[in-house]
């Protein structure tokens, strides 16, 4: 099944933080709303189709050689059999949010995930070591205190280490105090995604699958959008 952009999502009204589980029993599909929050040109758009497994998701609007989103892009598509929920083969339904590299407006997030974001995707540059970045002030105004324990940090351009003679797997450990602590505030840990690496066989499936488990480790229930948020 190919990705679908799903461009004007019905907006709904929903109460309480934590939304139910979007488990299907009668048609055996897990849906999971990720959420991707990073600078400019971090790397969100690689993240994006990697999970997706194409090129939907577009480097934007260039100025001045610089790569500039506007608005919010959602593209979804469905594994067949991806996993095995109670002795069962199940389907994922994975629907990826991409944002501006600035904070995105709650309302726009809520527009497109009313049920809430099941995965928070931060994606930084593993390269840009000292960057000073804004991602865990955005993640708490958008998703609340709880935004830690459904959060996965994505250290994009990891080839660029193997290119500096650094050794990818010991990055944190020679890396600035800002990526630390970090990696060490969230639930879902660090994943080192490859970009000179191809769909699916190295980026796509290692990725989904600690999305999943991340998940699964939150009993796949939804963080709700807070839309009551000054800016």
């Amino acid at each position: 099944m190919f990705p679908a952009m799903q461009n004007s999502p019905h907006e709904k009204e929903h109460s309480g933080v934590l939304s139910s589980s979007c488990f299907h029993p009668e048609r055996n599909v897990l849906s999971l709303n990720v959420l991707l929050l990073g600078e400019r040109q971090s790397g969100r758009s690689s993240v994006g189709n990697a999970l997706i497994g194409g090129e939907g998701f577009q480097t934007g609007i260039r100025i001045s050689g610089i790569s500039v989103k506007t608005e919010c892009r959602l593209l979804s598509r469905t594994f067949q059999n991806f996993f095995r929920r109670q002795g069962a083969e199940s389907d994922l339904l994975l629907r990826v949010l991409d944002t501006p590299p600035l904070m995105p407006h709650p309302h726009s997030v809520h527009q497109f995930f009313p049920d809430g974001v099941h995965v928070l995707v931060l994606v930084v540059r593993a390269d840009l070591t000292h960057e000073n970045t804004h991602l865990e002030e955005h993640a708490e105004a958008l998703l609340g205190p709880e935004w830690r324990h459904h959060t996965l940090l994505v250290l994009t351009f990891a080839d660029h280490l193997k290119k500096a003679g650094l050794h990818p797997p010991d990055h944190l450990s020679q890396t600035g105090d800002r990526q630390r602590t970090l990696a060490e505030k969230v639930e879902g840990g660090v994943f080192l995604l490859d970009n000179s690496c191809d769909w699916p066989s190295v980026r796509g499936r290692p990725l989904i699958e600690r999305l999943l488990r991340l998940s699964a480790r939150n009993h796949h229930k939804a963080l709700k959008v807070l839309t009551e948020v000054s800016l």
